[in-house]
């Protein structure tokens, strides 16, 4: 097993599981991305906020997306990705056209009413 990644072991570090948990998700959105001719990027602002993944498209369109594995992490998550589309767009910047967070314990996928998109890690498929 990776790095001798028991259940109990990574029951015991949620944090090593997280780190584990947002590679898969990437891993998965890198698959997605280059099937429809994106291209998955890491952000990171000169302040130090950042975005888990950005599927960014040859007509300069782009997504934020945010991986958690915790339904508990979900509100700071959106709120991150608010934030940061926010501040893009109060400097001209190219806002983007969708904000979303994939989470490992959610059961549905939704879009809440400040308009972050809600998807479990269970849709990542097909």
């Amino acid at each position: 097993a990776l790095l001798g990644a028991t259940p109990e072991r990574l029951l015991g570090d949620l944090e090593c599981a997280g780190f584990m948990f947002e590679a898969l998700c990437e891993r998965d959105l890198r698959i997605y991305a280059d099937a429809n001719d994106g291209v998955l990027y890491h952000y990171q602002d000169y302040s130090g906020k950042e975005i888990d993944a950005v599927i960014e498209y040859p007509d300069g369109e782009w997504l934020a997306i945010e991986i958690k594995l915790g339904a508990n992490q979900i509100d700071a998550a959106a709120e991150n990705l608010i934030s940061i589309s926010n501040a893009i767009k109060s400097e001209n910047g190219r806002a983007p056209k969708a904000l979303c967070v994939v989470c490992g314990l959610s059961n549905a996928a939704y879009k809440r009413p400040d308009g972050v998109y809600i998807v479990p890690i269970t849709a990542l498929k097909d």
